[in-house]
């Protein structure tokens, strides 16, 4: 999804498919499914992985306030811009698993410690 630079056109600037033929808007829409998919996929696994450190920490997290979590979120997400990426420094942090490592809530910063 893009979004407009002047807010104008569609309902709170947000233009859906910009593209002018239906082939186009096609494509489009599958990239942003795929796109979309990947997103929470990834978001899944990691909530699943940091879920089991937890745990193995022998902290509690029931699952009744997993099952109102959703991976679907966009906050980690920079829909407006570039995103620059240095691949080899990204591969460096990749532990020997291929998973790039959890970071550790500031639990004083959420008010979970003393």
């Amino acid at each position: 999804m893009r979004r407009s630079a002047g807010g104008a056109g569609h309902e709170n600037g947000w233009k859906a498919l910009t593209r002018p033929h239906l082939e186009q808007q096609t494509e489009q829409a599958w990239c942003l499914t795929l796109l979309t998919n990947s997103v929470v996929a990834w978001t899944t696994e990691y909530y699943s992985r940091a879920v089991l450190e937890l745990r193995s920490q022998g902290r509690e997290v029931p699952d009744q306030i997993l099952s109102h979590i959703s991976p679907g979120h966009s906050d980690n997400i920079n829909f407006f811009g570039v995103i620059n990426v240095d691949v080899e420094a990204e591969l460096a942090k990749l532990d020997t698993s291929g998973w790039r490592p959890l970071r550790p809530a500031q639990l004083r910063e959420l008010g979970l410690t003393p």
